[in-house]
């Protein structure tokens, strides 16, 4: 180790290439197993970052089912999710563009379902075979809809599958998900809730009776209030309705006894079964032939495989994994995604009698060497009030390069989006592409967060722009006073909400030295007033009710307090972006240079809430490659095209003095 080469940190020639991120890579999503056959979606970047539904043969013939220009996405909560059906050879997918269903007759085939001209969006498909139907999420964007009710309306409908026709099911609630039809045809159970909730703040489940012309009847709540978080409903094979909730504070595994009685499905266990539904489709468990569950729990910062006996009983696999999702299972196997620190995400098949697995598909045709990698750990750290926080640390690492000798890394400071998702231990190429050129990382999970149960979620509770900022400042702190990282190069980056915390962070915190905000909220009552339906009451409980707690909205948006920026920001933004109009970027790089600030804004035309397009990724990540180098003094050793940083002058930030 002592014949490393000495070079600045942020300037080491790295194993990881930039075009890592998007080269023959994809992301997985939506798993499903039956009678031998696999299929799953796969988002790739270098197709656009369209998604793709694909399906793999008993025999390992892999067959690509939507054909090449199509994306299999929807729009409903604009976060989408649930936007295909696979059942036997019926495969009905939804268009992104117009929002219509297909049925694909054969591969790269489309025949169109649901009406043209309809300004309507289909998620959270089931067919539903005794009646010739699908039941799904219909969310309506018709004009006339929008004047009578204000925003878009949402209802559980059938789908005839004769001739597309459209039958309201169940409406009358501001939001609904998860329909699902029992084995033998005669019962329906959804999810619902209103305005204010998402749903982690409170859904109820509704069970109802099919009659003979297929509408419900006798509708009762099984379980779940406007205050009780109730997740991914699901008929066991014998008929038995189970859920996720948190009646003791974590999210466990329930069912409905034949009395209608809510009991326990599993043992308590100190972990949650179930992830924010911010996407539709989510499945952390699945139920077996006899009862068994295998279901994903996350604690401690990690996933753990349990398998759940009919008693009760609670077992772990002993698996490389810390990350699984997409639970299903066909006969005596389960299939998941699944990956960990040192291993990208794989499309994997678990035999359940030997515990064995097999990997079908990696997220990445690349080799990679786990000599190379930098493994996070979870790390504990005291934070306002009183309290812990917690994040995942990655230190530089590179077998070629060390850092000069009496010098510290510089460290990136980010965090999840949402705000209630969670820090993934997964590899993760942007990590790595920091780490091995010199850079620390710190992955906050901070306050809000899920995974540590619903004590910890709810700490954001009016305390958004204030929990997230304080744990993310006390985490780049607690790292700077062990000694782990340069005190005076402390970057906060971030996407989304933890784009907002990121532009809190340069505006209400004189912890960091840079700042990158990607698609970040300045102004929150500007969002609120342009935001999408499914986040338009959202800041009533991450704020205070609108416009009562007006003054919070203002005293918590950087856009007020621009002046108050000390440090250089990199803002990225995507110009088809409607959870957060470029409108808001573009309003805090107008106060940047009404003042003269150093900053850069990059524009991505094509681009949604999250970058898809191979190009725009890989040119994000350079951009801020060449940020970092032009505030804290360094070259990096990629040949890349530097941006322009207005204002920075020939100085660069260091030692936590302004040299701009």
């Amino acid at each position: 180790m002592n014949d490393r080469r000495i070079a600045a940190y942020g300037s080491w020639a790295s194993p990881f290439p930039i075009e890592l991120l998007t080269r023959g890579a994809v992301t997985f999503g939506e798993v499903g197993a039956a009678d031998g056959r696999r299929w799953w979606l796969e988002g790739r970047a270098e197709e656009g970052g369209r998604q793709v539904l694909v399906r793999r043969e008993a025999d390992g013939e892999t067959t690509r089912l939507t054909p090449e220009g199509f994306n299999a996405r929807c729009r409903v909560h604009e976060y989408g999710g649930g936007a295909y059906l696979l059942d036997g050879e019926l495969v009905v997918v939804s268009d992104f563009t117009t929002g219509r269903l297909h049925r694909i007759t054969a591969p790269g085939a489309l025949e169109p379902l649901t009406p043209d001209g309809r300004a309507w969006r289909f998620a959270d498909l089931s067919v539903d075979r005794a009646r010739n139907r699908l039941i799904a999420i219909r969310e309506d964007h018709e004009p006339d809809t929008l004047a009578r009710h204000g925003e878009a309306e949402n209802a559980v409908v059938a789908i005839d599958l004769a001739d597309g026709s459209v039958t309201v099911l169940a409406d009358g609630s501001d939001f609904f998900s998860a329909p699902r039809l029992s084995p033998d045809g005669s019962q329906l159970a959804w999810l619902r809730w209103s305005h204010p909730n998402l749903p982690w703040d409170g859904t109820e489940l509704v069970l109802a009776d099919l009659g003979a012309d297929g509408r419900p009847t006798n509708e009762r709540v099984g379980a779940g209030s406007p205050a009780d978080w109730i997740a991914q409903p699901r008929w066991s094979p014998a008929g038995v309705l189970h859920f996720v909730a948190e009646p003791d504070g974590w999210m466990n595994l329930f069912r409905l006894a034949p009395d209608g009685t809510v009991e326990r499905a599993s043992a308590p266990l100190e972990s949650e079964f179930a992830f924010p539904d911010w996407v539709f489709g989510l499945s952390n468990y699945a139920i077996a032939a006899d009862g068994t569950i295998v279901a994903v729990g996350r604690s401690a910062g990690r996933d753990r495989l349990y398998r759940i006996g009919t008693d009760g009983s609670l077992a772990p696999f002993e698996l490389p994994f810390t990350e699984m999702s997409y639970v299903a299972i066909d006969g005596a196997t389960a299939v998941f995604r699944a990956a960990a620190p040192d291993r990208p995400w794989a499309i994997v098949e678990l035999d359940l009698g030997t515990g064995s697995t097999t990997e079908l598909q990696r997220s990445t045709r690349s080799e990679l060497d786990p000599a190379d990698v930098s493994v996070g750990r979870l790390v504990e750290f005291p934070t306002d009030g009183d309290r812990t926080a917690f994040g995942i640390a990655y230190l530089p690492h590179n077998r070629t390069f060390r850092g000069p000798d009496g010098n510290s890394p510089p460290l990136v400071v980010t965090s999840h989006g949402g705000p209630t998702a969670q820090a993934s231990t997964a590899f993760a190429v942007l990590v790595q592409l920091f780490t091995s050129r010199g850079f620390a990382v710190l992955d906050v999970d901070y306050g809000g967060s899920t995974g540590y149960g619903r004590d910890y979620r709810k700490r954001l509770e009016g305390e958004w722009g204030v929990v997230d900022l304080a744990d993310c400042v006390a985490g780049a702190r607690w790292m700077a006073n062990r000694g782990l990282v340069a005190g005076d190069q402390l970057t906060i980056r971030g996407g989304s909400a933890s784009g907002y915390t990121t532009l809190c962070g340069v505006t209400f915190s004189d912890a960091f030295s840079a700042g990158t905000s990607y698609f970040g909220i300045g102004d929150l009552e500007t969002f609120l007033a342009e935001t999408h339906k499914f986040e338009s009451r959202y800041l009533d409980r991450l704020i205070g009710p609108y416009p009562e707690r007006k003054d919070l909205y203002h005293d918590r948006s950087p856009l007020n307090f621009a002046e108050r920026i000390w440090c250089p920001v990199l803002i990225l933004q995507g110009a088809e972006d409607r959870v957060v109009p470029p409108a808001q970027a573009e309003q805090i790089v107008d106060a940047l240079w009404e003042r003269q600030l150093p900053h850069a804004y990059i524009l991505y035309p094509g681009e949604d809430h999250g970058f898809r397009s191979a190009a725009n990724i890989i040119r994000s990540f350079e951009a801020e490659l060449s940020f970092y180098g032009q505030v804290y003094g360094f070259s990096p050793a990629d040949a890349i095209e530097p941006i322009e940083v207005k204002f920075l002058g020939d100085g660069a930030v260091r030692s936590g003095t302004r040299a701009f």
